[in-house]
């Protein structure tokens, strides 16, 4: 693997490759005098000559690799990355090596591994910190102001913060397999400052096995469970119709999560059942389950969205409106939400396969990007087009999925994205997403009230 940014070189393809997108051609075809794109066999990318500089857009937009990142000894065993964060300052990007496929891999040997991309002489195949796992890491967040504290999720249900600054010892606090501990696979992390302690964080996981939990570092080396949620059948609200829970069936597979940035208490969780949950931190109803707790779990679902055809394996809260949110999964589509009601305001669909991860911008209003199951990761300019992506770019050349993509907070134009082959790609948007248009912003606020209506 190498870096992307060499001078006639750049890891580019479109919705129907890199040339066709550039120039207007099949991606076949050549003109006189002009040569055809390369298959660079040592890097497993397009070679593209250099009057091809980026993928191009509708309108002009362009979204060019800069970096192709990966861990060699991870890759050799054919390890995905499972997720992608951004630390605090922006300038260093971790990915977790796990399996997403159907499989037991709570004993696998995996890695946590992180690149700072601001250090000179960068070597893309040589992470800066590398942290060995005795399971699949399945997620990972890096903590909003410590920059080398990183909170992931195993399969075999842990919970786990490194400290990156300590190579010898990066372990920090872990939750240990006692009864609080998940039974399933922790598909996401994320901190969340604690109630009337702003400056002092939580880590807060969801798992298929129904629970959504609270850590606090509790002591030398340990996660103690603060509070949580349980999510069973019987107290799902019953505002839109559900398919019936096969007999015996209680808990509520979660399987992403999204917080508001208006209400801090308000979250959306993902189900395995399709249907998003629209919950709140504030529920005070005990949940009805029999799993054992040290502390009492509540049941926080206050209001159920439609369902999509299979599994939610991703959703968004929008920065910019207080009642939108995106989801994506399984069916290969993404459904628009307000929250004030249970159908979609709209629905695309970006892929054959599945969709596996899908982010609203942090800086422009109606631009979103989502991680596809044929290798594409698709940028959507809501301004533009509302039916079909305003870029294509072409992660993986054997259309192998791509699982998950985070925005940069604080570099904009920086978006990461990481695949089944085991790469992380760091992939540069030209201004046109990163600069907010005028009234972008009313734009949005009509869009959700037009189609609403």
């Amino acid at each position: 693997m190498a870096t992307c940014a060499q001078p006639r070189h750049l890891c580019l393809a479109g919705s129907a490759g890199a040339v066709a997108l550039a120039t207007g051609r099949a991606a076949s075809a050549e003109g006189p005098g002009r040569s055809g794109p390369l298959q660079d066999e040592t890097l497993g990318v397009v070679s593209v000559p250099s009057q091809w500089r980026g993928v191009q857009g509708l309108r002009g937009e362009t979204v060019t690799c800069l970096h192709t990142l990966g861990y060699p000894p991870a890759q050799g065993q054919g390890l995905h990355v499972t997720s992608v964060s951004w630390n605090s300052t922006g300038s260093v990007v971790a990915c977790a090596y796990g399996r997403l496929d159907d499989g037991d891999w709570s004993t696998l040997k995996s890695f946590v591994c992180a690149w700072n991309l601001d250090r000179r002489g960068l070597n893309p195949r040589q992470p800066s910190a590398v942290v060995e796992v005795p399971s699949a890491v399945m997620c990972l967040a890096f903590h909003p102001t410590q920059p080398s504290h990183i909170a992931g999720g195993l399969y075999s249900g842990e919970v786990l913060v490194w400290d990156t600054g300590r190579p010898e010892d990066p372990l920090l606090w872990r939750t240990g397999l006692t009864d609080d501990t998940h039974t399933d696979p922790v598909y996401q992390v994320l901190w969340l400052p604690e109630p009337r302690h702003s400056h002092r964080w939580q880590v807060l996981s969801v798992a298929t096995d129904g629970k959504v939990l609270l850590w606090q570092a509790a002591g030398p080396g340990q996660l103690q469970l603060a509070g949580g949620f349980a999510l069973v059948v019987q107290q799902l609200p019953r505002n839109t119709k559900l398919k019936k829970p096969h007999r015996g069936e209680t808990e509520v597979g979660t399987t992403a999560v999204a917080f508001s940035s208006f209400d801090p208490g308000l979250f959306v969780l993902g189900t395995e059942g399709g249907f998003p949950l629209k919950c709140s931190l504030a529920a005070e109803e005990a949940a009805a389950t029999r799993a054992p707790s040290s502390v009492p779990l509540r049941a926080p679902a206050q209001f159920t969205f439609s369902p999509h055809g299979g599994p939610v394996y991703s959703v968004s809260c929008s920065p910019f409106h207080r009642n939108l949110f995106l989801s994506a999964g399984t069916d290969g589509h993404v459904h628009l939400h307000s929250m004030l009601q249970a159908q979609p305001l709209t629905s695309l669909q970006l892929s054959r396969k599945y969709l596996f991860a899908v982010r609203w911008s942090p800086v422009r209003p109606l631009v979103f990007a989502a991680a596809s199951g044929e290798g594409d990761v698709q940028l959507f300019d809501l301004q533009k087009s509302s039916q079909k992506p305003t870029v294509s770019v072409k992660q993986t050349q054997d259309e192998s999925p791509v699982y998950c993509l985070e925005f940069n907070q604080h570099q904009t134009q920086l978006l990461a994205a990481g695949d089944a082959e085991g790469v992380v790609k760091v992939w540069q948007l030209s201004t046109e997403f990163t600069e907010q248009g005028p009234r972008e912003t009313e734009a949005l606020e009509r869009l959700a009230a037009e189609v609403a209506a």
